[in-house]
């Protein structure tokens, strides 16, 4: 199914993690120009460097953001339209754990690293893209969450984290119910589990590289893991596989494009279905 998307204008943030690298892949891959808003440039030109190699149709720019910085974010948007033009889809991907702990021994640096971080930065890129999208009714807006902001289990050690992703969750809705009479949609991709195929593909600076390796092994150890019936989490899962990137990417191609224009507000969990509303 052709879904439209060649030519489009998106901005996807958090290029340097797992899941960040496979929307910027799918989306090129699709025809898109696609500017991925990161911190992490060296994994940018990386990437960059795979979508030319992988003759892809679409190009993939690489601009240094800090989307909890609304200015830098106003920069990002302006060097947006110096190279491609207005604003068609925005995905808010980048977000993230700044460390593990029981909640009583959550520090006030972490907390306000990830309200900054998980919060702010969604709403500073939403606000930043407004006038391209509804100035022309149109666009589209992927918001990423997390299933540690649908299950409790899947918040252990994170609980706060969880919450700023349960504000993504609720700024998602309300946010489709108000821009929707002005033609723009929003929605909700949690994910679960989402394993890169190997640590080089995501920066040092990653919630995997973190946080992940160390607990959990290295993708080609967990996939082994798997196989061997004692990757943690993964018993009881009904689609016993490994979430990759790309499960992430191609949801969030559905709903940047008018495939899916009768949908808005929706939050969808991408996770082998270890959530089920």
């Amino acid at each position: 199914m052709d879904l439209g998307l060649k030519g489009k204008t998106v901005i996807v943030t958090g290029g340097s993690g797992g899941i960040g690298r496979g929307l910027l892949m799918e989306f090129a891959r699709e025809g898109c120009n696609v500017v991925n808003a990161s911190r992490d440039m060296k994994i940018g030109a990386e990437i960059e460097a795979d979508a030319k190699a992988q003759g892809l149709a679409g190009t993939i720019v690489s601009i240094k953001t800090d989307i909890t910085d609304r200015k830098n974010v106003d920069a990002l948007v302006a060097a947006t339209h110096e190279r491609f033009g207005l604003v068609d889809v925005l995905v808010n991907n980048a977000g993230g754990v700044a460390a593990q702990s029981p909640f009583e021994q959550l520090s006030e640096e972490t907390r306000k690293w990830e309200l900054a971080l998980n919060v702010d930065g969604v709403v500073n890129c939403c606000q930043a893209v407004a006038e391209d999208m509804l100035s022309r009714a149109k666009g589209s807006i992927v918001n990423v969450g997390s299933n540690s902001s649908l299950l409790g289990e899947a918040a252990q050690q994170v609980v706060h984290y969880g919450a700023t992703k349960g504000f993504v969750n609720s700024f998602s809705k309300a946010l489709a119910y108000e821009w929707g009479p002005k033609g723009v949609r929003v929605n909700n991709i949690a994910p679960g589990w989402i394993v890169p195929y190997k640590n080089e593909d995501v920066g040092p600076g990653s919630f995997w590289n973190r946080l992940v390796v160390d607990n959990r092994g290295k993708p080609e150890q967990m996939q082994e893991a798997l196989d061997a019936g004692h990757l943690q989490n993964m018993a009881n899962l009904p689609i016993r596989r490994l979430g990759r990137p790309e499960d992430i990417a191609y949801l969030a191609l559905f709903l940047a494009s008018d495939v899916s224009s009768y949908i808005t507000g929706q939050l969808i969990s991408v996770s082998g279905g270890v959530y089920m509303p």
